[in-house]
């Protein structure tokens, strides 16, 4: 892995936290990702799933985690099952973890190789009543390939029919929601090596370059900073590409005259960072742009005092529109009338600012979180107003990753990352 290693008290504590949920002689088990294929001989690159790695730090293909608390022997409360190297595997795809190394990661002291996995949960399952399965339940998902997990749940109802079934997902989505100091920190680190890309980008956008030469500028950075990469597909959107939500082609020469949009974010060690900025191809904005650029900012700024402990995303949510009607009366694209007779399901501001303002930032870019709880204290969250105009030919989106406190306003993780006009017209014009 091209990141540091990680403190294993994280996924120590992230074990315990999970395991003091369980129900009583239950046993919970986790699988890595699929590796999957492209065609002929070829793989993608492997991504762990994110529950497994959040509960061990193992960041290797098939891999299983098991959880027992109630186990009869205490060796077997935690196990971890690994594929099993050799001289052979060594050689072509470099070594793998191993026992000690994975002890060493993830705190877990029982380490068995993956063939020992079918005798070994056999003779649990004889202890246990109650098996947890881990079901994609979030809020987002529209996963249509099987997985390893559904097919080891397939598996094991067929094989264990009379045991009782649970869900993983609901303790997950509660503990995944609210960030260890480790885990802040790490997103910290993701969220500075892509403030080193937006300011190498700064310094090469001119009109004529082209919208994929931006985003080679921004892998670059990345990669020499120990990130894999993009923590998601990155928008580099120029003109009225501005406009369309999730621009992904990139592939448009950038104009005078020109806004572009980049939602960029690096990962790190598996963490997410999500940025948004909106900048000027030649490097001022035009009256107008920076007029629309500021109430997008305002309202950034406005909305991110909102996340606080208490409040209801839902509701959050509400109060937002109330802050983007505002600015859009402001600059004249609505009027009182347009307010007056607005549909309550459709309020008036949506034809403007027609996405959320904010998601759970986390192992994933949408991360996990449940959404009709109270926020609390170190759940991270993006605060990402925009204001389209495709009708006068840009969008202005602005977006930063931030941490609920338990008093005050929130943590800005991108705070080092510009964003003021003046600020980067500078830097644009040294």
């Amino acid at each position: 892995m091209k990141y540091n290693p990680i403190d294993k008290s994280l996924f120590e504590t992230n074990r315990k936290n999970f395991m003091a949920r369980m129900a009583p002689k239950s046993i919970a088990v986790f699988n890595s990702n699929d590796q999957y294929p492209v065609s002929a001989d070829t793989l993608l690159p492997f991504e762990q799933h994110r529950d497994i790695f959040y509960l061990s730090g193992v960041d290797q293909e098939e891999s299983i985690l098991l959880l027992f608390p109630d186990a009869v022997e205490p060796e077997h409360r935690e196990i971890l099952f690994l594929r099993e190297t050799n001289a052979h595997i060594a050689v072509w795809e470099g070594a793998k973890l191993t026992k000690e190394a994975a002890l060493a990661t993830s705190g877990v002291k029982t380490v068995y190789w993956l063939d020992a996995f079918d005798r070994v949960f056999f003779q649990l399952m004889t202890q246990a009543d109650t098996i947890y399965f881990n079901t994609n339940e979030h809020y987002r998902q529209s996963v249509q390939t099987q997985t390893r997990e559904d097919r080891f749940i397939e598996q094991t109802k067929k094989k264990f029919p009379a045991h009782s079934w649970a869900k993983s997902n609901p303790i997950l989505q509660s503990l995944r929601g609210v960030k260890h100091q480790i885990e802040i920190d790490l997103m910290q680190q993701a969220c500075g090596i892509t403030n080193k890309g937006f300011r190498r980008v700064l310094g090469m956008v001119n009109p004529g370059v082209w919208e994929y030469e931006i985003e080679a500028e921004f892998i670059h950075e990345f990669i020499r900073n120990r990130s894999k990469g993009f923590a998601y597909t990155p928008i580099i959107a120029s003109g009225s590409n501005n406009n369309v939500l999730h621009y992904i082609e990139n592939n448009k020469q950038c104009k005078d005259g020109d806004l572009l949009l980049l939602d960029v974010g690096a990962e790190y060690a598996n963490y997410s960072s999500d940025m948004t900025r909106t900048i000027p191809v030649n490097g001022r904005f035009t009256k107008r742009q920076k007029e629309v650029y500021n109430a997008v900012l305002k309202v950034k700024n406005e909305a991110t005092k909102l996340l606080v402990p208490g409040a209801y995303w839902k509701a959050y949510h509400v109060e937002v529109g109330k802050l983007m009607t505002s600015a859009l009366l402001d600059l004249g694209l609505l009027d009182k009338a347009d307010v007056q007779n607005e549909n309550p399901e459709q309020p008036a501001y949506k034809k403007y600012f027609m996405h959320g303002t904010s998601h759970h930032m986390g192992l994933d870019t949408h991360d996990y979180g449940l959404l009709f709880e109270p926020i609390t204290e170190n759940m991270v969250f993006t605060v990402e107003p925009g204001i389209y105009l495709p009708d006068e030919g840009f969008g202005i989106r602005l977006e930063d990753d931030v941490v609920v406190q338990a008093q005050g306003d929130p943590i800005n993780l991108m705070a080092d990352i510009p964003i003021d006009a003046d600020e980067i017209e500078s830097l644009m014009n040294p």
